[in-house]
This record gives structure tokens, sequence and C-alpha cells, in this order.
């Protein structure tokens, strides 16, 4: 179930709603003062978001600069790797805080072809996917106000070579029982969020999970 949304909380979604209807808006329209206008509600969304968030008003505006059609959300990939009935985890270097390996799949990449790559290029592991464990939206789990709507894919994964080995954007490798888990990145993964692949572990028939 949803949680309740903060009244900052509320102007996040309020702007990004902003920000999804004026890049439709610069997409299609062709009217000069229409353009305009959708412009001026984009400026708007954004300094809405450098009000409510941490990052800088011209960070967001770099952000947005660089989408162009149709909003929609982002893809967000994670691979669940587990040894001895621990689960493997990467600490980041952005926030030195811990995640499971992944990151935004890239163009031309399906997502398991995806989340094989992040895990040998975070953790160095070679693996071979083997269950679609869940798709979760963010907006109804309880990560950190972001700027983007993303649907995050989780993919357990086997591992066939390869030796624990960080990356450019991690710098510790390890693997953390379930009730002995790290500070975790909350805007990649929540603790309910791990708590729930464990799940998994627990009972390799469990049906995947959605929303």
């Amino acid at each position: 179930m949803k949680e309740s949304l903060s009244q900052n909380d509320k102007w996040l979604e309020w702007a990004k709603r902003i920000q999804s209807l004026s890049q439709a808006g610069l997409t299609f329209s062709r009217d000069t003062f229409d353009l305009e206008r959708y412009e001026e509600l984009r400026k708007i969304s954004t300094e809405i978001m450098a009000e409510y968030t941490d990052l800088e008003l011209t960070k967001i505006k770099d952000l947005f600069a660089n989408e162009e059609g149709y909003q929609t959300p982002k893809v967000d990939v994670r691979g669940v790797v587990f040894k001895d009935n621990q689960i493997l985890l990467v600490r980041e270097k952005i926030d030195d805080k811990w995640s499971l390996p992944g990151g935004f799949c890239d163009v031309g990449l399906s997502p398991t072809e995806n989340v094989v790559k992040e895990i040998e290029e975070e953790a160095g592991y070679e693996v071979v996917p083997a269950k679609f464990l869940a798709i979760l939206d963010m907006h109804k789990h309880p990560h950190p106000p972001q700027p983007y709507h993303y649907y995050k894919l989780f993919i357990q994964c086997n591992i066939v070579g390869g030796e624990a080995m960080s990356g450019v954007e991690t710098y510790d490798i390890d693997f953390f029982s379930e009730n002995n888990l790290p500070k975790l990145s909350l805007g990649r993964n929540t603790v309910s969020q791990i708590k729930m692949l464990f799940e998994f572990l627990k009972d390799p028939r469990k049906e995947t999970i959605f929303d």
C-alpha cells in the first residue's frame, strides 16, 4: 500500500507532473506561443524541485535539458546474487552506502544483458540470469525524493566466474545476511526491498512481485 506523502513530497510530485506535461507539450506542439508557455512551465518545475530537494537548480536544468520526447518512467535494473544464504551488495562511491549492483538500463541491451554487465562492472563477478523476481514502482516504496519516476527491476543471477572486484562507481563488495545489513543507499534500494528479496531465497517457488 502506498505510504501517505509529506507536504514536501507532494510538491515534488506536482513538480514532476508539471515537468512531464511541459515536456510532452514541447514535443508535440507547433505553436510558438504554446512552446513558450511549456518552456515556462518546465522552468517552474525545476525551481520547485530545487526548493524541495538537495539538487542544485543548474543540475536539475541539465537533467531536464537532456530529456526529449514524451516522458516515461526510467528503468533501473538491480542484480540479486545469493551465496551461503547472504546477498551481494556493493558500496557506492557517490554516497558511501550499500546497494544491489545495478543502474539504468542502457539502450540496445535487454534487462538481463544490462544486469549481467552491471554486476561484472560493479562487483567483478560473471553471472547468468536465473529468475525475474520483481518490478517495483519507486513511488510505492520509501525511497527519498528524486527528480525522475523509476521502475525498478530485480533479477536473480547465479555466479559462474570472476572474483570480487570493485569498479569505477564502487569501492567495496561483500555479502550480507538478512539480519546484518549495512547502511543502504536508499535511492537505489530500501531495507524492505532487500528483505523482500530474501523471501525468494527462502521460497524459490515464490511468484514474481509487481508494483
